[in-house]
């Protein structure tokens, strides 16, 4: 019997890249319910209309809420009679919330800690928080909204009752909304150069299905207040390009670099050390419990961590580094470049 046999699941942020994901994943299962709660009722339409087309038999598992993270009355009418949480609704362009972070803020940590207090109040049993590698040693405005919304998270599970909180911590994830792999076919496709930022920038790369992975992995494995993260593979922003060049007929010679944008790194983490340190290795996931210490003070005085001084952290720059032909698979394995390269449109 699966464990979502006759459940109720609300996704925040819902009508995003994750969202769909998770109902390709789920609709034909024997869940009961999918919920997806965002302010957006276009998209909303479309999703309603794109899954009536090609899931009719299962399409009224779908249950559409409109309203917002920032606003917890919402929240609370959409949870009623929920079992579980995946809380996907963020803002996560970069350069968007250099320039507004309060804006970022806003729905980033308020609006967590709004899905999290509406969430115990209703008894949830699960809820598992998306996050993002920019969330450790943050230097942007997301990541640092993110860092927060992780701190609130694990801040909330220490008295979250029957509800289990988890964090899931992953990297770019390829051919979502917003990334730029469908800005590079694109550009290709009106015969512009392909841009980059910095050829030597390193970044994980997952697809959507291995997002999905995780989240589920951290709902069946994850202990309240865990952060989890994949041992994704990384590869360098010049070797993704090339690799699309190559799917789509592009000019690698006519790659154009622009320059690092506001707030970026040259390589992303997804463990820093002081994490590394009391991670638990899951085979293909590492899990990092929260630090349940309390407020005696006197303890942080007298208890330290040696073993922090010999770990190094996990990032883009000391995984596994993919090349170009291992990168091209990559993504040419994706449902979204398969429809791309078929001519297929695609609704995310």
């Amino acid at each position: 019997m699966s464990i979502f046999k006759d459940k109720v699941l609300l996704i925040t942020g819902g009508t995003g890249s994750f969202g769909n994901a998770v109902l390709n994943r789920f609709l034909r299962t024997d869940i009961g319910e999918i919920r997806i709660f965002s302010r957006d009722e276009k998209k909303q339409d479309d999703m309603r209309h794109d899954f009536q087309a090609r899931m009719p038999e299962v399409a009224s598992k779908i249950k559409f809420y409109i309203g917002d993270v920032r606003n917890k009355s919402t929240l609370k009418y959409a949870m009623k009679g929920v079992d579980y949480i995946f809380h996907a609704a963020a803002l996560k362009q970069v350069p968007s919330c250099e320039f507004f972070p309060m804006e970022a803020m806003k729905t980033n940590v308020i609006g967590t800690d709004n899905v999290l207090d509406a969430a115990i109040d209703a008894k949830v049993k699960c809820v598992i928080c998306l996050s993002t590698d920019k969330a450790a040693y943050p230097i942007n405005a997301m990541g640092i909204s993110k860092a927060m919304e992780e701190k609130v998270a694990i801040a909330k599970s220490r008295y979250s009752g029957e509800t289990k909180i988890c964090c899931t911590r992953y990297g770019n994830v390829m051919c979502s909304r917003g990334s730029v792999i469908p800005l590079w076919i694109e550009q290709i496709r009106q015969g512009n150069p392909i841009t980059l930022t910095e050829p030597k920038m390193t970044r994980f790369i997952m697809s959507l299905e291995e997002a999905v992975d995780l989240v589920l992995f951290a709902f069946e494995n994850g202990k309240n207040g865990d952060t989890l993260v994949q041992k994704a593979p990384a590869c360098t922003i010049q070797t993704q390009a090339e690799a699309v060049c190559e799917l789509f007929g592009g000019k690698k010679e006519d790659i154009k670099v622009i320059g690092i944008r506001h707030g970026e790194k040259m390589y992303e983490t997804l463990l820093t050390k002081e994490e590394a340190a009391k991670a638990i290795d899951m085979g293909d996931f590492y899990a990092v419990p929260a630090d349940n210490r309390d407020l005696n003070y006197d303890k942080f005085f007298k208890e330290g961590d040696v073993k922090r001084a010999t770990i190094e952290e996990f990032n883009s720059d000391n995984t596994k580094r993919l090349n170009l032909e291992e990168t091209k698979a990559k993504i040419a394995s994706l449902e979204y470049i398969q429809n791309e390269l078929n001519g297929v449109p695609n609704l995310v």
